[in-house]
């Protein structure tokens, strides 16, 4: 049977590719593909939508823009785009805020009020084979230790309100595995394309190359922080792949992965690595976690290093995501996730050539 996919957050950087990934790994069995788009944002997605097609020489015909808001009560669809529901048969649910400055207010409403608006439309699919839902490995906020795959209700505190409304999000997804086919995938902190470097934001690990950038001609550059902590940070085509894949193959049913680095190495060595990279230098000295918070706790500091000053939680806290499960089934497509030394040099080289491009900058505030 041809399949039908139903996207959110479209035209985001992860959505795309995937879009991609799925047409290269199952192109024979798709058969249509709606995605769901704010209507402020449907001009810039059907230039998106053009230029992918042509790019990957696909039939156009084969996609559907569908203007809607998952805010909003059947996702806001219009009487004339409701019948799509009768022949959806996978939903891959991206939309949320990322932003782990993001207000408590705004996160919820996309978050986890956008999540359980698209629930109760998933429930109503006669043909669904698989709902695909996008959470994130930081789902387990301040816990701290080996933290497994079948883990996730916990009474810890979490770092911002992004982690608090995935989490949120996350259970109520997870509530729906006896009654529907789900599969809930939760990266770790996506960066470039391993291969390209291609990033669509300069946010996560970026933030450490816009910190060196700022204090490439000061003499000595610190390293922020000594506690050995994991880092978890993972190219966006690793992430896509095995989302195309456990997707698709029913391996994937009714459980939920780590895609979150197997081997990951700590942060003062991740730090120790791109600077190395960036600027072939070592950092000399070094400044506590505490001060670097106070420092950031100023707009004006902040805004010119182009540093959230929440980014700095994810030195401290011991967590180990295991990836048990996603090695397993992943071995199956041959799948691996890269050695993040190894995607070092194009991710520097990328950022080299577009640090200058604001649109790549996120608004610090």
């Amino acid at each position: 049977m041809k399949q039908t996919y139903f996207i959110t957050g479209f035209p985001g950087f992860l959505a795309e590719g995937l879009l991609a990934q799925l047409f290269s790994d199952h192109l024979n069995k798709i058969n249509h593909v709606y995605l769901l788009v704010l209507p402020s944002t449907i001009s810039h997605a059907k230039f998106q939508l053009s230029h992918f097609t042509t790019k990957y020489d696909l039939n156009i015909q084969q996609f559907t823009l569908i203007e809607g808001d998952i805010t909003l009560p059947d996702l806001g669809l219009d009487l004339e785009t409701q019948h799509i529901s009768r022949d959806v048969t996978h939903v891959f649910h991206l939309a949320a805020i990322y932003d782990l400055a993001v207000p408590k207010k705004l996160a919820y409403k996309v978050n986890v009020t956008g999540t359980d608006n698209v629930n109760e439309w998933v429930k109503t699919l006669p043909q669904l084979e698989r709902y695909i839902y996008f959470s994130t490995a930081y789902v387990a906020g301040k816990r701290e230790g080996t933290i497994y795959e079948t883990d996730l209700v916990h009474h810890e505190a979490f770092k911002n309100f992004y982690e608090e409304t995935k989490y949120l999000a996350e259970l109520s997804v997870e509530s729906l595995k006896n009654e529907l086919p789900i599969t809930i995938i939760r990266p770790g902190i996506v960066k470039g394309h391993s291969v390209t470097g291609k990033t669509i934001k300069f946010d996560g690990l970026y933030f450490f190359l816009n910190f060196f950038d700022k204090l490439k001609y000061s003499p000595i550059i610190p390293m922020v922080g000594q506690k050995s902590v994991e880092g978890n940070f993972v190219p966006s085509d690793y992430v896509i792949k095995a989302t195309s894949f456990l997707a698709i193959h029913d391996v994937g049913i009714n459980k939920t992965y780590h895609l979150t680095d197997p081997s990951p190495y700590q942060m003062p060595e991740i730090y120790t690595m791109l600077l190395k990279e960036y600027l072939n230098r070592k950092p000399l000295f070094f400044i506590s976690i505490s001060l670097t918070k106070q420092l950031l706790n100023y707009p004006r500091v902040r805004k010119w290093l182009k540093v959230e000053k929440e980014a700095i939680d994810y030195f401290t806290y011991d967590a180990r995501y295991d990836t048990t499960l996603a090695q397993k089934d992943l071995l199956l497509g041959n799948i691996e996730c890269p050695n993040f030394k190894d995607t070092l040099p194009s991710m520097i080289e990328f950022y080299q050539r577009y640090k200058d491009d604001y649109a790549k900058h996120i608004k610090i505030k």
